[in-house]
């Protein structure tokens, strides 16, 4: 597929993080383009005001014009949509080129020097700091997640070098041609995709083999490549790691030299780690260690990566993406890292029946740790219901007595009477568009010492 024969790119699911960012590079680029999704997004917005056209009703008729022309035209869909979908399966069946949106970011991204970075927790920000440094390098990064610094999931540069997040879900990341990566961590999750751990690993494995450079991995990870940790032996090693008013500083030798005194203002030691594997990456690249420590202090964070949305003396209120116990632990050790001894609220949207099934008591043993939980009903997402698998029943594992399942419309009234200083909303369903709500809310009753 030549892409500059293509005039027309048609998104099914375009409001999804992945595919938002390849609709924006398109928009950007010239293209024509439109899509479908469920919901009005503030991403959806964001590319209805660059002028992509988007509608939210699944019907043919809804499809423009110039999206009918089979020889010019390209339509990319997430894994998410379902097959009785009636636009794909019109597409499907009029014979027109249809792509996952993996392939397609493989596409644009083949002819680039590649830098992927994969792995079960952390891509996202790790990928999005990697993609602040090389803009320096006028890279463009495909991002899964908001960069605050960017205001966007796309940091648009030239087509000599690409970043990307390399996402296993699906074994999308096996459409990348990666020159150098970076496998940040490999635990159970998508057991609904491969069914096994096993299965998992193998495929980060195959991974690991389309890297043409170099492969970079976190300490313990039974892959061969260049290793990178934080006060233990690494190729690329993190050390003298101190807090100073909520910002981290610290050293790094890596196999060449050494960097000392690096700022990085995100909190919690995982993303120290995620730091230290964006410059690990950026250094085998060639980036200059000085250029790395500016980027470095002044990399701003991934909106709903442990965002703060109230920061005051008396209540805090962070939204965080976490949705797999891993992730909530790191979030629940962030917290307590620069807030000991204060009462924590979590508020938590378990995200698919299967992932619930899967970690169940993972999941309890996290969320017991908070002092306080409120937990609301699974996000489906793509899946159907399964029997017996309820957020009552990961409430009754939960080994706290301040816990207690409740409804979307209850939980501004559930919050406001908890005497909890940090409050945290976890998930990565629709939980994200509740937060701004519970901050205004939040902001009528605090009074900022």
């Amino acid at each position: 597929m030549n892409l500059k024969e293509i005039h027309n790119i048609f998104f099914i699911g375009i409001g999804g993080i992945g595919m938002s960012a390849i609709a924006r590079y398109f928009s950007e680029n010239k293209k024509n383009v439109a899509g479908y999704d469920k919901i009005v997004s503030p991403i959806t917005i964001s590319l209805q005001n660059m002028g992509v056209q988007i509608h939210y009703d699944d019907a043919i008729e809804n499809i423009p014009d110039s999206f009918l022309n089979k020889k010019e035209t390209l339509v990319v869909y997430t894994p998410a949509i379902p097959n009785t979908h009636k636009q794909l399966n019109y597409y499907v069946n009029n014979g027109f080129t249809v792509l996952k949106r993996a392939e397609v970011l493989g596409e644009i991204t083949e002819n680039t020097f590649c830098l992927a970075v994969a792995g079960t927790h952390g891509k996202t920000t790790t990928s999005s700091i990697l993609g602040h440094i090389m803009e320096s390098e006028e890279a463009t990064s495909f991002l899964g997640g908001i960069a605050e610094n960017y205001n966007s999931n796309l940091i648009s540069g030239k087509d000599k070098v690409s970043v990307v997040e390399a996402d296993e879900f699906d074994r999308s990341f096996l459409q990348l041609s990666p020159n150098i990566a970076c496998i940040t961590s490999m635990d159970a999750d998508h057991l609904d995709i491969y069914g096994e751990h096993e299965a998992l690993q193998e495929s980060f494995n195959d991974f690991s083999n389309k890297v043409s450079n170099q492969l970079i991995v976190a300490n313990g990870l039974p892959l061969e490549g260049l290793t990178y940790g934080i006060d233990e032996e690494a190729d690329y090693k993190g050390y003298n790691v101190v807090i100073e008013n909520g910002t981290y500083f610290f050293d790094v030798k890596t196999p060449k030299s050494k960097i000392e005194n690096i700022e990085f203002n995100l909190p919690g030691r995982h993303n120290v780690m995620n730091a230290l594997a964006a410059l690990a990456i950026a250094d085998v690249y060639g980036v200059s260690l000085t250029v790395i420590k500016e980027r470095l202090a002044s990399f701003r964070g991934v909106k709903r990566r442990f965002s703060y949305k109230i920061k005051t003396d008396n209540k805090v209120l962070i939204d965080d993406y976490a949705h797999h116990p891993t992730e909530i632990n790191a979030v629940e050790n962030s917290i307590r890292e620069m807030y000991p001894n204060k009462n924590v609220l979590v508020v938590f949207q378990p995200h698919l029946f299967s992932r619930t099934r899967d970690f169940i008591n993972d999941f309890a043993d996290s969320l017991t740790k908070f002092n306080e939980i409120l937990l609301l009903d699974i996000y489906p997402a793509r899946e159907e219901p399964i029997v017996g698998v309820d957020s009552n029943w990961l409430l009754q594992k939960i080994k706290n007595d301040n816990k207690e399942l409740v409804t979307k419309r209850d939980l501004i009234s559930k919050i406001k009477k908890s005497k909890a200083e940090i409050i945290v909303m976890l998930g990565a369903g629709d939980i994200g568009l509740l937060v701004d709500e519970v901050k205004d809310e939040l902001l009528k009753n605090v009074v900022d010492d």
